[in-house]
């Protein structure tokens, strides 16, 4: 059987990085699939134990050239705090470090240019009376900064012998062609060829290569920080989890980690405090505050016998409870669980960036040494000239913008989703809510309360049927019974038929109940009960939204038509858009002749008894409470019960598309406009050759932008 692991990767830098992971992942026999995501810096592995080892995992990474971390577990948010913030401290550090040096080697090699002032420099760096003394010192000032970026060079080598380039191997062969053509020139001055001295000071590219590094490492710490902010949503999830427990040893109290609670220990929860883990109250009584799980302001009561989930707030009285579910497999654990799953996923919408990705560095290469060549030529041997061009091509190129474009937008877009009560299970439920032009709607507990009340009986029936429907569990059984107050009957032979009511004998007689509440005793039709469920207050004014959203509504449901037909009117659906008394197998039916017709359906329902017609569905959402929901059948599963929350997920979606297409654009478009600008293009309509050092800073400036713009969705 197949098993799924999660290995967090350190060292990427663009797609390209994320590919090759992908790549060494998915080489190794046993290995089903690997998914690696630039943006969470994970890679996702679907793989049999039988065949490969999770070391082996490792080991693949590592040997590709990067680093896999250790997994953080579930619930310790810390933990991942922690290395994030080391991540940016490092990488603030290497930035202060490169400046420090950079900032004299520039203005070293920049003063003797500035014509229009005379800028100082100390007698003994002139670069005409001290030509050896000049080049030494840049070469002293740039060897630092090289040492804070090695991680260009390790890597970017390494990828480029593997035939696997990425953007550390376009800012390590710009940046070595830089300093190998300077170290030739230094020599060049050292042998003290007069004719040489003076072309080979004005040739020295040491600024360039340090000023180049600088502002990539500026562009990383950027970058760095603000993809810290698109995992906010974990984090605080992660937040909610208890890091102690109290537990009950020996009859007496003991605070514990709550890493060290097992299934069946007996804990407390004392007032004020939050559940530790999932489990069954054995002992007293109190309200919690569950609101964390179903968007429920009120606190719900408990006694013994009633679920208690982790991280939820004991209000009132103190209780005992037995832990049943710890760690990952708790109501958290799972929440947690789904919105990491859904970040680290991939969005169809990716497929395009990850083409061009494949060949994106390559063909860089390609065109830096074409234009290189070309004006080598054109310029009749000007080699200062044609490696001005070659660097700028291979720094100002961006694969990592490309890489970030759509897995920043997904991270911020599920992750506010999360926030809202949304839990979107993956890239591609995310992208197909935007197109969907049809939903479909449960009526029972999706549009009603769910809680049906008895309003009138026709004919001398409610004793049978209240005497049969004391066998089920359905909740128009219970509110039935609710309204006989009389003594039941004895039944024999019960039986619940799914969809078409419920049959048993009563004295002799055999008593059948279908749908609509009718009553028939050996086939003859006594009377009928109905039955009404108000619609929830949020039900209209969503339908209202929905409807100005462009999108069609239709209720199905097992009821009769009349009752269908009269909730459909009190929220504002057409009734003639209703599909009333079908079974629930029957339901994916009808979902299948809507996308025969065209229509991009959504089903939304509770995700038990919908559970064929969500997973027919383009897009499945199941709705109700966070601990309770029917994760597996449904897309998006909605944490609290209004139908405002579809709505909600609808509009995330098509911002988090939009915003998608708006990176895809400017990330293609900043490599589109920019590699013919630094080949020269313009220069050769009399305009200025672009200057590698701003080709670094564009560089820099375009992966901060689309990570910035992702970041826009959480203000939403």
């Amino acid at each position: 059987m197949d098993a799924k692991t999660t290995i967090p990767v350190g060292g990427m830098s663009c797609a390209a990085c994320a590919q090759r992971v992908e790549k060494a992942l998915k080489n190794l026999p046993g290995v089903t699939d690997a998914s690696v995501n630039l943006a969470t810096e994970k890679a996702v592995v679907t793989y049999l134990p039988q065949t490969v080892q999770l070391q082996a995992l490792r080991d693949a990474i590592e040997k590709a050239g990067y680093k896999p971390l250790e997994t953080v577990k579930p619930g310790v948010a810390d933990e991942d705090k922690a290395r994030k913030r080391q991540e940016i401290k490092t990488m603030r550090t290497k930035f202060i470090v490169s400046t420090v040096f950079a900032i004299p080697l520039l203005y070293l090699a920049m003063a003797p240019m500035v014509t229009f002032a005379r800028l100082p420099i100390p007698q003994f760096l002139d670069m005409m009376a001290h030509p050896l003394a000049y080049a030494l010192a840049q070469l002293v000032l740039v060897l630092p900064i090289i040492g804070v970026g090695y991680r260009f060079y390790t890597v970017g080598f390494k990828a480029l012998i593997q035939r696997s380039p990425n953007m550390d191997s376009l800012v390590a062969v710009g940046t070595s062609a830089a300093v190998i053509y300077s170290l030739y020139n230094t020599l060049r001055i050292a042998a003290g060829s007069p004719s040489a001295v003076h072309y080979s000071v004005e040739s020295l590219y040491f600024e360039t290569a340090g000023v180049i590094i600088t502002l990539i490492l500026l562009g990383k710490m950027l970058e760095t920080m603000s993809k810290g902010r698109t995992s906010d949503a974990i984090k605080k999830l992660m937040s909610l989890a208890p890091k102690t427990a109290i537990i009950i040893q020996n009859g007496a109290e003991k605070t514990i980690p709550i890493d060290e609670v097992e299934i069946g220990d007996v804990l407390v929860v004392k007032p004020g405090a939050s559940v530790p883990v999932d489990g069954t109250v054995i002992d007293g009584g109190t309200a919690i505050d569950e609101s964390m799980l179903t968007g429920e302001s009120m606190p719900v009561d408990k006694k013994a016998g009633d679920p208690v989930y982790a991280a939820t707030l004991n209000t009132t009285g103190a209780i005992r409870f037995r832990a049943e579910k710890i760690g990952a497999d708790t109501a958290l654990g799972l929440i947690i669980k789904l919105v990491e799953d859904a970040q680290g996923s991939k969005a169809p919408i990716a497929a395009l960036a990850d083409k061009v990705s494949g060949v994106f560095v390559p063909t860089v290469c390609a065109i830096a040494l074409a234009a290189g060549i070309a004006w080598f030529i054109g310029t009749g041997g000007d080699f200062r000239f044609a490696l001005t061009v070659v660097i700028s091509v291979l720094v100002i190129a961006c694969p990592c913008a490309l890489g970030l474009a759509t897995p920043t937008a997904v991270l911020v877009g599920t992750g506010k989703a999360a926030e809202n009560g949304v839990l979107i299970k993956s890239g591609g439920a995310l992208e197909t809510a935007h197109k969907i032009d049809a939903i479909v709607l449960d009526k029972t507990g999706t549009i009603t309360e769910g809680r049906p009340e008895v309003v009138a009986v026709e004919g001398d029936v409610l004793q049978l049927a209240a005497s049969l429907e004391r066998y089920s569990e359905h909740p128009i059984a219970k509110s039935i019974c609710a309204r006989f107050d009389g003594e039941y009957l004895e039944v024999a032979d019960f039986k619940a038929i799914v969809g078409m009511g419920v049959e048993g004998y009563i004295g002799g007689r055999k008593i059948e109940i279908r749908r609509g509440i009718l009553v028939y005793a050996d086939g003859e039709y006594l009377g009928r009960v109905i039955v009404s469920d108000k619609p929830k207050e949020s039900s209209a004014a969503a339908i209202a939204q929905l409807k100005s959203l462009g999108l069609e509504i239709t209720i199905i449901t097992g009821d009769n038509r009349a009752a269908a037909e009269d909730i459909a009117r009190q929220v504002g659906v057409d009734p003639g858009r209703v599909i009333a008394e079908v079974l629930p197998r029957d339901k994916a039916d009808e979902i299948t002749r809507m996308q025969a017709n065209g229509r991009i359906v959504a089903m939304v329902g509770d995700g038990i008894n919908d559970a064929p017609a969500l997973a027919q569905a383009d897009i499945g959402i199941a709705i109700g409470s966070g601990a309770d929901v029917a994760m597996e059948s449904a897309d998006i599963v909605l944490m609290r019960s209004g139908l405002n929350d579809v709505v909600t997920a609808i509009m995330l979606s098509r911002r988090t598309i939009r915003t998608i297409k708006q990176n895809l654009f400017w990330a293609f478009g900043y490599n589109v406009i920019g590699i013919p600008i630094a080949a020269g293009v313009l220069h050769l309509a009399g305009g200025p050759l672009l200057n590698p050092m701003l080709a670094a800073a564009a560089m820099s400036l375009s992966s901060v932008s689309v990570v910035s713009n992702a970041l826009r969705l959480k203000r939403g």
